[in-house]
C-alpha cells in the first residue's frame, strides 16, 4: 500500500516531537519498520534503477511459428536469454505447451 507523501510526514513529525518508533507504529497502525524506512527515505521510489528485461512478443511467436517443436531451451539459446525467461514470456502470451502432434491410432472416428 502507498502512503501519501502528507501522512508520511506527518507520521516523521510524530517521531520528531518525541514519540517512540514503537508508539507511532501502535497509534498509526503500522510497522516500526515501515516508519524507519520512512526516516531513511520519506520519497517513495517511483522509478527503477534498471530497464525490465523483456523478450519482445513478436519475436518470441515468431520463433514459435517457426519452430514449434522445440523445447524452452532451445528458444531461449537461439532468443539469447534464460529457459525461465522463455517460460515467463509463453505464459504471457497464452502458450502453455505443445498441443496435437498426435499419432493417427489415437484418433478415435465419430
Amino acid at each position: 500500500m502507498t502512503y501519501s507523501l502528507d501522512y508520511r510526514k506527518q507520521v516523521l513529525k510524530s517521531i520528531d516531537d518525541g514519540m517512540t518508533f514503537a508508539e507511532a507504529a501502535e497509534f498509526y497502525n503500522l510497522s516500526p519498520t515501515t516508519i524507519q524506512n520512512w526516516k531513511r527515505r520519506v520519497h517513495s521510489k517511483t522509478t527503477r534503477q534498471t530497464k525490465p528485461y523483456k523478450i519482445p512478443d513478436d519475436v518470441l511467436l515468431n520463433d514459435v511459428k517457426e519452430h514449434p517443436d522445440d523445447y524452452q531451451y532451445e528458444r531461449a539459446r537461439r532468443l539469447n536469454c534464460s529457459k525461465t525467461g522463455i517460460y515467463h514470456a509463453l505464459k504471457r502470451l497464452g502458450i502453455s505447451q505443445k498441443k496435437g502432434g498426435y499419432p493417427e491410432f489415437c484418433v478415435t472416428a465419430i
